[in-house]
């Protein structure tokens, strides 16, 4: 698996200069030429990222004031102002990728100038890469550019989901632009559910063998959480603990995990018990932001495991919650 990981990050590379090396210019005869296909991506892009529709009934940018109406901030219930506070950070992307796409068509068009950003953003269609105009304004974000686009779209629905039918039941980890405050809000819920200070509350795991369509409601204290990836391990179904990767096997999907709220002091680890790092990529580096969060480090999990924890730190085990493709 080591050397499968090291091939394909070779091949990447070699791939990703072979590209940057190729003529980008018009195609001839019967060919398609490069400008129709940046303007083909870029309006099948618009058409899936519409600004109103009856899916997305608050409209693309949302209009966080009337789903505030909806979910209005509530001592009780801290979720609501997280929903919003994540509606406000996606609008500030939409926003971007629909403009940029649309300077993009007008400068193909000849509408327009075409500048330098745009011009990066159109060899980076071509290459099948993130443009810098959206990576530098985006959260963080190793996928080509298909899958990227695939992924933003889904993490738009997993919000207007939760905007339509409420708070769900299992939460989807990887949908949240700043996951910190998605936890916090959770461990604020108990907090004031059980008149506790929240400095003084800590994290309890427990990796469900339900599937997520199995768990019967939501979780009376804390969250169910999916969609992590085990990078460096395997999963044993019959002890429900960590274990070795299958061969060729470099991912695998986490089990639906419960987190549960409790007290600090009453955490204790075995020495089987290993704390996982979660990253939002593969990179598994980040910087630090204002807020004093790493932009790709998330936190800690403890998995249960039936050999000693150093032999899992060797190895590097983490939880990604993106994979490269």
């Amino acid at each position: 698996n080591a050397n499968i990981t090291f091939a394909t990050t070779e091949t990447y590379s070699l791939f990703g200069s072979m590209l940057s090396l190729m003529p980008k210019g018009g195609g001839g005869g019967d060919g398609v030429s490069s400008d129709e296909i940046i303007k083909g991506i870029a309006d099948d892009m618009l058409q899936r990222l519409p600004v109103k529709s009856d899916f997305y009934s608050f409209g693309l940018p949302w209009l966080v004031a009337d789903v505030a109406e909806l979910y209005p901030t509530d001592y009780e219930e801290s979720m609501n102002t997280v929903l919003t506070q994540e509606l406000l950070r996606y609008n500030g992307v939409i926003t971007n990728v629909r403009a940029t796409l649309l300077q993009l068509v007008k400068a193909v068009k000849g509408v327009v100038v075409m500048s330098t950003d745009l011009e990066l953003m159109a060899k980076a269609f071509l290459n099948g890469t993130i443009p810098t105009l959206w990576s530098g304004r985006c959260y963080p974000s190793l996928k080509p550019l298909g899958a990227f686009y695939d992924d933003f779209i889904r993490r738009l629905s997993f919000l207007q989901t939760w905007i339509n039918d409420g708070s769900p039941a299992v939460f989807w980890l990887p949908g949240f632009y700043f996951t910190q405050s998605f936890l916090t809000g959770t461990l604020q819920n108990y907090a004031r559910k059980y008149k506790l200070a929240i400095d003084t509350l800590g994290w309890d795991f427990e990796v469900k063998r339900e599937s997520r369509d199995d768990l019967p409601a939501k979780a009376d204290d804390g969250c169910y959480i999916d969609g992590l990836f085990f990078d460096g391990a395997g999963w044993n179904k019959v002890d429900n603990v960590l274990a070795e990767q299958e061969p060729k096997v470099l991912f695998i999907p986490v089990n639906v995990i419960h987190f549960v709220p409790c007290e600090a002091k009453a955490i204790a680890l075995s020495d089987t018990d290993y704390r996982c790092p979660i990253y939002k990529t593969s990179e598994r580096k980040g910087t630090l932001s204002t807020t004093g969060h790493s932009t790709n480090f998330v936190m800690d999990i403890v998995i249960p495991s039936s050999v000693h924890a150093d032999h899992w730190i060797l190895r590097g085990v983490a939880c990604l919650t993106s994979l490269d493709f």
